[in-house]
């Protein structure tokens, strides 16, 4: 049991902090760097990372490490990670949080984007990336700092229970060293 909650734990931290670095990286980098970029520019950009993300590299952390913190928490909840719990349930309610926020904002501007149709054959260019632009970049920075918050709190949740698994088997081991010497003068 401690093996698998050690697993799902280090599973779900290592997928959640690839999404919070992806969201982050879009937020500090990719989407300053088309803010200088003309309308098509973005707009094609865009429009060619909605189709490219869709890919299993990205969905089986996304999607995946809801199960995973779902698992963790039920295992701490059972387990020996009691003391970490509330780091775990923080971990999932933000990360929910930011799975909201993609399906209630990002999902349906990228859908709006992409039927605006070819680039080459929008008229409204400026309008286009006015109606997308300022409102995704907006929402996908608390996308990203949900994601980051989560992974915080899975970290923490990491020490907290990597501590209590060190005492536990520090007094296993002392308990183990103070029997010994007594079985040995009996």
């Amino acid at each position: 049991m401690r093996n698998l909650q050690t697993g799902m734990l280090l599973a779900a931290t290592l997928s959640t902090g690839l999404m919070a670095g992806l969201f982050a990286a879009v937020s500090y980098a990719v989407m300053p760097g088309l803010a200088r970029s003309s309308d098509r520019t973005l707009i094609e950009t865009m429009q060619g990372i909605n189709i490219a993300i869709l890919n299993p590299f990205f969905i089986l952390p996304f999607v995946g490490s809801i199960p995973l913190l779902g698992v963790a928490v039920y295992l701490a909840w059972r387990g020996e990670g009691r003391s970490v719990l509330p780091w775990l349930i923080a971990a999932l309610a933000l990360y929910l949080a930011a799975l909201a926020v993609t399906a209630a904002v990002h999902v349906p501007l990228n859908i709006q984007l992409d039927d605006a149709g070819d680039p080459a054959k929008i008229t409204q260019l400026d309008q286009v990336r006015a109606d997308f632009e300022d409102k995704w970049v907006a929402w996908n920075t608390v996308r990203a700092v949900l994601h980051t918050a989560a992974f915080v709190c899975l970290l923490w949740a990491l020490i907290g229970y990597g501590t209590h698994r060190s005492q536990d088997s520090g007094s296993t081991e002392s308990a183990q060293q103070s029997a010994a010497p007594a079985s040995l003068t009996v």
